[in-house]
């Protein structure tokens, strides 16, 4: 499971064989790495290679760091930028989709270009290498009996996984996954876990509408949650802080109270490792009573204390959009998936509504197409039954629900597929693709998705299509292992039709696919079946879909995701692409992705005219990855653009020119929002605006 080099001809390859990432070095000659320490690394690496070269290139654009002996920093390069020092000593961190550094003694060049950097030493260099994957997986499990107060001792623990409780542990390469949590029946805690000392607690009424809230601020500040009259913060300064006061209701206290604490570590941060000029810090400085420098050096509990005496009011419009609000029913069970919603740092909520039986979810529009002459993409007379809720709407990026029932507007999480995923075999070579299509009238969207995956040169793509599959030969394709699965064709309630009959993968033991994509009428049920048997995460249907629809949902999800846009990302841009959009939900763990973003963040870009004729209004929305998640930076590389900005929802509105906004979609194939619909990068160049 661990991280493996490969090198040949062209220089090394660095393979995440669980992430499924892969990242060249390309060196002048052909190279002969060996086995080096790790110990050699003063920050933590998995695995570490050495070998001789005096030049290596990157084939991406990525930020790369220069450290001296003393980890200060020298240099910070970006598109177009370059930076030298002389002979010495360095480590040089390269952000790519697998964290690497180089441990390198030697004069150092670094240059980069439109679409890779060059780094270049002054002779033939003895160069070790060490790579960390963004993987996580958790150091322990909890026990917890089904008690309120049970769980408040299990959720104390979740700051056991902080790499450290200074303010860079708002980055999320230094939050590791909390420990797993079983329901038992005693408390068992290993003596073992390292428990931080941050002198915060955080006392509630012992219920879990109040405990479940609560998790993912537990966890970031490393703090104890115990039993207490009132819901309130409180610090070893004796500074309290009401968390169910007049005025705001208890959970939106609470994600606030995490959203002002995460922003400001954001801003504060930039006084320590990584001194990178911030949009949001450049925005606030001067307009809040924080010495940035001084509150660096502060304890957690002081820093708290000096974050929450600023009103949130005054910080909300600049903190980044939230990638994750999570429905999580007030059940002892739903302890379980409470690790794996917090490593996501999850706004968390207690839903008060509760599944009503309905016979189906239908658009009043897809009752108008069902009148046309277009067909669904049903086999069966009627629809399937489910029974629906619909959470409240949230102000982040993405909603979840944990709980019964089929929700409407948000991905139905599962614990099955959470730790489906934990267990996900490791695999070193290409990137496997499995396309069926099981009815001939839908071939307009096996011939679009056959040629959209794998059409990217630098990854290492195996696309297998398959036609009309009898009962037998679907099922040995479920079983085989293959990253994702595009399944095209009818689904009821009996199964998915084949050639000779039905397959119901309820009655599969066990699959190879880690996800899905179940494009069929009311695929639901057989996409829950599928994460039963092993799958970790799809794209389902809780209705009939049009196949006109289904076929421009089909299409625009593919190209997303083999962008790099996990899948309830990818449906959330599609949806607006088909009038059946809302009939498409994510199960399982809707952060997954496929293939990695060539920039490391999936983003959509929003064009609009500009008043001035010469220039147009660029809007930027990322997208939080598992990788790349909360608190991570992005530069885009525009004129004039000098600061990084927080990377979660829209940025900051650019004004360009036509010429600077084609140059930049020549460097990747990027999603682009237009008055007109949805576009590509490369359909832009090519059309024209």
């Amino acid at each position: 499971m661990q991280i493996t080099f490969r090198a040949d001809d062209e220089g090394l390859t660095v393979v995440d064989p669980i992430e499924r990432h892969h990242y060249s070095l390309t060196t002048p000659a052909p190279i002969e790495p060996t086995e080096a320490a790790t110990g050699q690394f003063t920050v933590p690496v998995d695995v570490a290679t050495q070998f001789t070269t005096e030049e290596l290139v990157l084939p991406t654009v990525v930020a790369v760091y220069v450290r001296n002996e003393a980890r200060e920093m020298l240099a910070d390069i970006e598109q177009f930028g370059s930076a030298s020092v002389p002979a010495g000593t360095y480590t040089i961190e390269i952000c790519a989709p697998v964290k690497l550094y180089l441990k390198v003694r030697s004069a150092i060049e670094v240059s980069a270009g439109l679409d890779g950097m060059r780094i270049a030493f002054d002779d033939p260099t003895d160069v070790v290498v060490g790579a960390r994957s963004y993987h996580e997986h958790p150091a322990a499990t909890i026990v917890t009996p089904p008690d309120p107060e049970s769980v408040m001792a299990a959720i104390s623990t979740f700051g056991s996984a902080l790499k450290t409780t200074s303010v860079e542990r708002s980055y999320p390469t230094l939050r590791g996954h909390p420990p797993l949590v079983e329901l038992g029946e005693t408390l068992d805690i290993p003596d073992a876990l390292p428990l931080p000392e941050t002198c915060i607690r955080i006392e509630l009424p012992a219920d879990f509408d109040y405990v479940y809230p609560a998790a993912s601020l537990a966890y970031y500040l490393g703090a104890e949650v115990v039993p207490g009259d009132t819901a309130r913060l409180v610090t070893e300064t004796g500074f309290e802080y009401d968390l169910d006061g007049p005025g705001t209701d208890y959970e939106t206290a609470v994600s606030r109270v995490l959203k002002q604490v995460f922003f400001l570590d954001c801003l504060v941060r930039t006084e320590g490792y990584y001194t990178v000029p911030l949009h949001e810090r450049d925005v606030l400085e001067g307009e809040i009573p924080l010495d940035f420098a001084t509150v660096y050096d502060y304890s957690l509990a002081e820093q708290v204390e000096a974050y929450l005496d600023i009103p949130f009011e005054t910080l909300e419009a600049h903190v980044p959009d939230w990638k994750l609000t999570t429905h999580v029913a007030p059940s002892a069970q739903s302890v379980e998936s409470l690790p794996f919603l917090v490593d996501d740092l999850a706004v968390i909520r207690t839903p008060k509504a509760r599944p009503e039986p309905t016979q189906s979810v239908e658009a009043g529009v897809v009752n108008d197409f069902l009148r046309s002459d277009d067909f669904t993409r049903s086999s069966a007379a009627e629809s399937a039954e489910y029974s629906y809720v619909q959470p409240d709407a949230a102000d982040s990026l993405e909603q979840a629900w944990v709980g019964d029932g089929t929700p409407i507007g948000a991905s139905k999480s599962s614990l099955d597929a959470f730790m489906n995923r934990l267990d996900r075999s490791p695999v070193e070579g290409d990137i496997e693709i499995t396309v069926v299509c099981n009815d001939a009238r839908m071939d307009d969207e096996r011939s679009v998705v056959d040629h959209v995956y794998g059409s990217r040169d630098r990854l290492p793509f195996d696309v297998s299509v398959h036609h009309d599959l009898e009962v037998e030969e679907l099922e040995r394709v479920l079983a085989s292992q293959t990253d994702f699965l595009h399944y095209i064709g009818h689904i009821d309630a009996e199964g998915f039709e084949c050639a000779d009959g039905k397959l119901d993968a309820a009655t599969l033991d066990e699959v190879g696919v880690d996800a899905f994509f179940l494009n069929a009428c009311s695929s639901y049920e057989q996409g829950m079946a599928l994460i039963d048997a092993g799958a970790i995460a799809g794209i389902v249907t809780h209705s009939d879909v049009i196949n006109s629809g289904a076929i421009k949902i089909g299409r625009t999800v593919a190209r997303l995701l083999n962008a790099g846009f996990p899948l309830q990302s990818a449906l959330e841009v599609a949806r607006g692409e088909s009038i059946v959009g809302d009939q498409y939900l994510v199960v399982g763990d809707n952060g997954l992705a496929i293939a990695q973003a060539e920039s490391g963040t999936p983003m959509v870009f929003h064009l609009e005219a500009h008043e001035e004729e010469e220039k147009l209004q660029l809007q930027i929305e990322t997208y939080p990855t598992s990788e790349r998640g909360m608190g991570s930076i992005i530069k885009p590389y525009l004129t004039d653009i000098d600061s990084f900005y927080l990377s979660a929802g829209e940025l900051h509105s650019f004004e360009v020119s036509e010429e600077e906004l084609l140059e930049f979609f020549s460097w990747e194939e990027l999603p682009v929002c237009t008055p007109a619909g949805l576009r590509w990068s490369s359909q832009v160049i090519e059309e024209g605006l």
